[in-house]
Order: structure tokens, then C-alpha cells, then sequence
């Protein structure tokens, strides 16, 4: 059997403001229920694989844990990554892991943001490398593209067939992102394909591959798995010894160096949906090439993404032609459908300018549930909060605020000070200023509060910790 390991560590600029640092892409369900993640986990849930092992970072290990708990899958591990350093010690990091129960086992590299529309044939896909992975080959997967993208890299085969096979080939280099002009001359070729960055290889011969190419990385995110620690259900690598690890990707590590590689083609529809043109791509269409999502509303439109990402917020197009259009409560993108892979240039030019729409979600996502910000003022603010069941806040005070709770669905249980009560639907409790103070759910459906803040300063950084479930700082 396989492990599959899922890198779910991604931000997901292009895809702003969909997407952001705080709540990137992999968790949005962007092109059907599940999100992309979910339906990754559960796309390597057959019985061929055994238990997923997930590689993310400190602030997504519950966002994880939680969408894996909604599938009913139960991950062979959780790795917290201190940090990004790219894919290359993330993989080798699981390998270390895998090492200590299964040194001969095959493990299966997937991104958690990609979209493949047919399982099957992707699990035909995998069968087909494991011979070649069992030996001593470095497999890696690509797709025959169907137009000249310059967002994905190439991969280009030894030999020209003349009609791509489910099978190993050989392959005889990486091709980094092209301009246009190399891009469509590659499709022309015949003998190129797509870089769908997914791999299956076996774990002794990948950390071999690294004690012959990167030796510096062995020691580095060596160091960091022996000295990582358990956190909670999750293991947290360590720090000091994951920073000296570089930050570089599998390609340039191991792929571009090594001479044992062969790629298996993917014959089933893919796409990392790397920027709002992909998502358009797999969003249903209309005859005219119109493909809307939510609350949105196209009158004599051709080629047209429109979306709305809140159902009280009506997005309507007129007269439009190859224009993405995407509405959040707090953010709105307006692009040419050619200008896609420039959503990042966006996204630097605000956070340049110090705009937090630039990377923070509208909805916070913490251990027992999220909230959202309603409306702020000078001297207060208004959030929703929704805890979920048998959930509970940190017991915690504030310096600089007092709040307002009122229940408007299910129970708390509020504790202030030293007496603790329960607060039904219409009822409120008033927190002072300076009050140590706990909410829970002690119900079996979700509590959502509406909370008042008043004060003179109401950051989130205006937390002090007294106890905390989920091992907080």
C-alpha cells in the first residue's frame, strides 16, 4: 500500500481575495461542496493508500484536522512546519517520518489545491508507476496540455508517441514556466507535458536521492524531525533546525539533478486552478462562456467569470466580455481574463500599502469554531461568533476592553470570574474590563453570540491566556 503525503502548506495569491494567507485556496470549495483539500483527502482514501500524512503549518493545523474530521478520514500524522521552506525539506521531512515504520513503503507527493475530475483513471495513473517506483526510478506525473498555459512548468519526454499512453516514460527534463512563445511551440511538439507536481517514489530511494544531491538538506531537516516535538495530536518539527533548511523546491533539489526519473501521463482533466482564468475553465459554463457562482447575475455576456461570495451581495455583469469578476463582503476583483496570473501583483501593491484586505480573511477560523467582524468603530466593534459543539474559548481577560455577549442560537455556558451561568437564546451577559472569563457549548448544535466590544484599543493580540484546550500561546 501507499501513503499518501499532502502539502498543505500554500497561500494561494492568485486566487485573491477568494484566497488569502490567513485562509488560503486549498480550503475554499471552490469548484464544488468540498473543498479542494477534502476532496483530496478523500480522492486518496481508496484502498489502495493507506492513511494520509498532511504537512501544514501552525496557523492551519485545526482547519485541517477539522475538514479531515468532516470526511471521516483520520491522518497517519499531522507535521507542523515552523515555516515555509518549500516543498523539497517538506518531502523529505516526511520521509524521515515514514522512515521509522515503513523504510521500503511507497509514498504518493499530491499538492492539496489541485483539481483531477476523474479518480479512476488517476488511480490507473499510480498503479502504473509503482513497479517503476519499487525499483530504483524517481516517478513523477504530467498532463498532455490542451493550450499553451505559461503558468505550469513542462516536463519533456525522451521520445515523440504518437498517442500518450497510460505508461512510464523516460524523461529527459524539467522545463521551468515558459513565455508564450515557448509554450505553444511545446503543445506543437507532441513530447511535452504539463508538471503536475505529484511523485511517487519509495522512501529509501528519495532519501537517497537527497544524500546525493542535498546533502545540506539531510542534515538540516534530519536534525529537525529527531529533535521535533508532539503538540497535542500534531508533531511540531523543530524550529532552530527547520530555519537552516533551504528553502527550495523538489524540482531544483532532486528532479533537475537526478538521471533516474520517468513520468507516467495522467490521462484524466487536471488543473492546480492556479489562477481565476483555471477556475473559469472548471466552472460550468453557459453557450456563451459565461460561468457564475452565488449571487451573481449575467446580461449579454461572453467569457465571463462572475462570482459572488456572499449571498447578500448581488454581483451583476452587462455587456461583458473576457472579464473575471469576484465579490467578497470586504474585497472585490476586477480583472481581464488575460491579466489572471497579474492577481499577485495585486496582492503585493496592497499589502505594500498596508491594506489587510490584502491577506485576511473576513472570517477568522480558530480551534472551536470563527468568527466574523461586523462592524467597527473608533471605540468599539461588533463580530458574530459561531463555537462549535462541546467547543470552548481559552479562559482569558482583557487590558483594554469589556464585552457584551448575546446568544442568539443554541447555549453557553459562560464562566466570569468565579460564578458560571448558563445563557440561553435572548439572553446577554456583560463582561467588565479586566474579568477572567470562559465561553462553551455544552449543547449538540452550534452557539452563535453576538459580541459587543467597547474600549480604547480591541486587537486580537488583546488576549491573556489563563488555560486553553488547544495549547495555545
Amino acid at each position: 500500500m501507499i501513503t499518501p503525503v499532502i502539502l498543505c502548506g500554500g497561500s494561494g495569491t492568485r486566487l485573491w481575495p477568494l484566497s488569502r494567507k490567513s485562509y488560503p485556496k486549498q480550503f475554499v470549495p471552490l469548484t464544488g461542496e468540498l473543498t479542494l483539500f477534502q476532496a483530496t483527502a478523500r480522492r486518496l482514501s481508496g484502498k489502495e493508500f493507506k492513511a494520509p500524512l498532511v504537512l501544514t503549518n501552525s496557523d492551519f493545523r485545526f482547519i485541517v484536522t477539522e475538514q479531515l474530521c468532516e470526511l471521516g478520514v483520520y491522518p497517519e500524522a499531522v507535521i507542523i512546519e515552523p515555516e515555509s521552506r518549500n516543498t523539497a525539506p517538506a518531502i523529505l521531512a516526511a520521509a524521515f517520518w515514514l522512515e521509522k515504520t515503513d523504510p521500503d513503503g511507497l509514498m504518493l507527493i499530491t499538492p492539496s489545491d489541485h483539481v483531477i475530475d476523474n479518480t479512476q483513471a488517476f488511480y490507473e495513473a499510480v498503479q502504473a508507476g509503482v513497479e517503476n517506483a519499487k525499483s530504483d526510478q524517481l516517478v513523477t506525473f504530467g498532463v498532455k496540455p490542451t493550450y499553451a498555459e505559461i503558468g505550469y512548468g513542462y516536463l519533456e519526454l525522451m521520445e515523440n508517441p504518437n498517442k500518450i499512453k497510460t505508461k512510464p516514460y523516460k524523461l529527459k527534463r524539467f522545463v521551468e514556466k515558459p513565455d508564450a512563445v515557448s509554450a505553444k511551440d511545446m503543445v506543437v511538439a507532441g513530447n511535452f507535458l504539463w508538471n503536475a507536481g505529484i511523485f511517487l517514489f519509495s522512501v529509501k530511494n528519495i532519501i537517497q536521492a537527497f544524500t546525493t544531491h542535498a546533502p545540506d538538506l539531510v542534515l538540516a531537516v534530519r536534525a529537525a524531525v529527531n529533535r521535533g516535538k508532539p503538540d497535542l495530536s500534531f508533531f511540531r518539527l523543530d524550529p532552530a533546525a527547520w530555519s537552516s533548511a533551504a528553502n527550495i523546491s523538489i524540482d531544483y533539489a532532486i528532479m533537475e539533478q537526478a538521471d533516474n526519473l520517468s513520468v507516467i501521463p495522467l490521462t484524466t482533466g487536471w488543473s492546480d486552478l492556479g489562477g481565476w482564468d483555471a477556475v473559469w475553465r472548471e466552472t460550468q459554463q453557459d453557450g456563451r462562456g459565461v460561468a457564475t457562482s452565488g449571487s451573481a447575475t449575467a446580461i449579454d455576456c461572453d467569457n465571463t467569470l462572475l462570482r459572488s461570495e456572499d449571498s447578500a451581495l448581488e454581483v451583476v455583469g452587462i455587456g461583458l466580455n473576457n472579464i473575471i469578476t469576484v465579490a467578497m463582503p470586504d474585497a472585490v476583483l476586477v480583472a481581464d481574463a488575460s491579466r489572471a496570473q497579474d492577481v499577485k501583483i495585486a496582492v503585493s501593491t496592497l499589502t505594500d500599502k498596508k491594506i489587510k484586505q490584502a491577506t485576511t480573511f473576513p472570517m477568522s477560523h480558530r480551534p472551536w469554531g470563527w468568527f466574523e467582524n461586523l462592524v467597527t468603530g473608533d471605540r468599539f466593534q461588533v463580530k458574530r461568533i459561531t463555537v462549535r459543539p462541546g467547543a470552548a474559548l481559552s479562559l482569558q481577560n482583557h487590558y483594554y476592553r469589556s464585552e457584551h455577549w448575546i446568544v442568539v442560537e443554541g447555549i453557553a455556558k459562560v464562566t466570569i470570574n468565579d460564578s458560571e451561568q448558563i445563557v440561553g437564546e435572548n439572553q446577554s451577559v456583560y463582561i467588565p474590563l479586566g474579568a477572567i472569563h470562559r465561553m462553551e457549548n455544552p449543547g449538540k448544535l452550534p452557539l452563535v453570540i453576538i459580541e459587543v466590544q467597547t474600549g480604547s484599543y480591541l486587537g486580537e493580540d488583546d488576549i491573556v491566556r489563563h488555560e486553553d484546550d488547544y495549547a495555545r500561546e
